[in-house]
């Protein structure tokens, strides 16, 4: 089983603002340095190289990202100990709060490759139940690595 992670969020601003231009020149170098990180393995990307193309919803400003990983703690290390955790700490410049439960996890067959459907049927799941062996987020970990070894016993 590998974990898949989708998070969802609202711009405060166009993504062709100068305000959102930071985040939005940086996501090219992030994902790089995502790509070569050990425990690796898949990243959702739309035509525009990245997945801020993809609509999920009226409001252009929404955009997503998701990707596959062998192991939660491949995605941490990637999370908190990379250039990426330099921009998660500023997100609150580029990003509006999102009200509800923006990231969602769940295991997956090792090899497949998640839909955005799939994703926003997992987080929609997580928003109305909370945490589960479908869907979880960062403070349910320890829980879902039990969920994960006895699917695979």
């Amino acid at each position: 089983m590998q974990l898949a992670q989708f998070n969802i969020a609202r711009l405060k601003h166009d993504p062709d603002d100068p305000r959102v231009a930071p985040f939005m020149q940086a996501l090219d170098k992030v994902n790089a340095v995502a790509e070569r990180m050990p425990g690796f393995v898949w990243r959702y990307k739309d035509d525009s190289g990245n997945a801020t193309a993809t609509q999920v919803s009226q409001n252009p400003r929404v955009i997503v990202n998701m990707s596959v990983w062998e192991d939660a703690k491949s995605l941490e290390e990637f999370v908190w100990k990379t250039v990426h955790e330099r921009f998660y700490t500023k997100r609150g410049e580029w990003f509006e709060p999102y009200g509800k439960a923006n990231l969602v996890m769940w295991w997956v067959e090792d090899g497949h490759e998640p839909t955005v459907s799939e994703a926003l049927m997992r987080l929609g799941t997580l928003q109305a139940g909370g945490p589960s062996e479908k869907a979880f987020g960062w403070e349910s970990l320890q829980d879902a690595n039990l969920w994960r070894e006895k699917r695979c016993a």
